[in-house]
């Protein structure tokens, strides 16, 4: 066979399997469940920020509580994606790495983190100065959360953009088919 038949096909392939990106639907099915544990991650600091400030009424000090909220997701996924996954991930067996396929640094995580924000602030951003009412502002996030999902099936890795802005991927680590059965 001549060599410079088979070079192209393997040029045409770039990426090794063990770097290969898990399917959005996989992706999306962990940020829905990762979006329900969160409920019950910031319970309890709410509770307890609740109690030690005597917040009596939901709208007093509420920016106190965004920035605990804010903080205490910050630790949570910070420490989860250095250790390379969350619980959501682990169960649909994504990994998250940095370009080269190494472990994720604090720094690194906690960049990723903060433009993670970018699926949920330019709704939200939107609300105040049209004054959008609480059932147009879901319909406008739901929309712009698929948006922004469907913008990673145009990257040539099929990554989100914010993991590429961060230097993070998300990997798919599923088992092989011989060791499933």
């Amino acid at each position: 066979m001549n060599p410079s038949v088979a070079a192209p096909a393997a040029a045409a392939d770039p990426e090794p399997p063990s770097l290969r990106a898990p399917s959005l639907r996989r992706r999306m099915a962990s940020w829905l469940y990762e979006g329900t544990l969160m409920f019950g991650l910031v319970v309890l600091p709410g509770l307890l920020f609740g109690i030690a400030t005597n917040t009596r009424h939901a709208l007093n000090n509420r920016h106190g509580l965004q920035a605990v909220v804010f903080g205490v997701l910050a630790v949570y996924f910070v420490y989860f994606w250095c250790k390379g996954q969350t619980l959501p991930m682990k169960t649909w067996h994504i990994r998250m790495v940095d370009r080269a396929g190494r472990r994720v640094t604090w720094p690194r995580a906690l960049v990723r983190y903060l433009l993670g924000w970018v699926w949920f602030l330019p709704p939200l951003a939107v609300m105040a100065p049209f004054g959008l009412s609480g059932g147009e502002v879901t319909v406008l996030m739901l929309g712009w959360v698929a948006v922004w999902a469907l913008l990673s099936l145009f990257h040539p890795q099929r990554q989100f953009w914010h993991d590429v802005m961060a230097g993070t991927r998300l990997i798919d680590v599923r088992p092989d088919a011989a060791r499933r059965r």
